[in-house]
């Protein structure tokens, strides 16, 4: 397959959601451009993206909406399930495990750890939180594809080392700090912080107009 941009990529998680309703509400087909007044981009940039990967439209006809909706989840890997371990059981990281969508999506949380004695032993959406203590032994021991990493910056890169040097190859980095590590180690960095400040801005923006 040929080199696609990061922004193309950003996108399709969004055509994933809006396909994802559409189906929903039952609607077997929709066009270009019906499916840009949903989403607020433009038809052309549409047909642009998903041409990138073969285009998926018919001439007269649109898309079909359910074998999009497959195709595009195969392109982001979602047509098969991940494990995924959480690291942090303070609210954050409960909030995540909590969330049903993700399992929805194949997301499976399969353990939760935490140092803080009062919330180990907790039993969140069926999953035990572990001593932290633990988690070399348990990374060591179960296929995992990816961390969630929902601790203060202090601890977070001592702890990303520990799963680097256990062979775990996708992060999910709540913490705020940009995480440096090797080229194979992919990190999805979500600073919630720096989001609400974007928010702030643009706030702003509109005040003073």
């Amino acid at each position: 397959m040929k080199s696609i941009s990061k922004a193309v990529i950003s996108r399709l998680p969004r055509y994933y959601r809006y396909l994802g309703e559409l189906k929903e509400e039952g609607i077997e087909r929709i066009s270009s451009g019906d499916l840009s007044e949903r989403m607020h981009v433009t038809a052309s940039q549409i047909r642009q993206d998903l041409n990138n990967f073969g285009g998926f439209g018919q001439q007269g006809y649109g898309y079909n909406v359910s074998y999009l909706y497959d195709e595009i989840g195969k392109i982001l890997n979602l047509d098969k399930d991940h494990s995924m371990v959480i690291i942090g059981a303070g609210h954050l990281g409960q909030a995540i495990a909590n969330y049903a969508n993700f399992e929805k999506r194949g997301f499976k949380v399969i353990a939760l750890f935490d140092k803080n004695p009062e919330v180990i032993g907790k039993i969140v959406r069926n999953v035990e939180v572990l001593d932290i203590d633990g988690l070399e032994n348990y990374l060591n021991n179960n296929k995992i594809d990816i961390v969630a990493l929902t601790l203060p910056k202090e601890q977070a890169t001592k702890i990303a080392d520990t799963l680097v040097a256990c062979g775990i190859k996708a992060i999910w980095n709540f913490a705020h700090t940009d995480l440096e590590l090797p080229d194979d180690v992919i990190v999805e960095n979500v600073h919630l912080s720096e989001s609400l400040m974007k928010l702030a801005y643009n706030y702003g923006e509109i005040e003073n107009r």
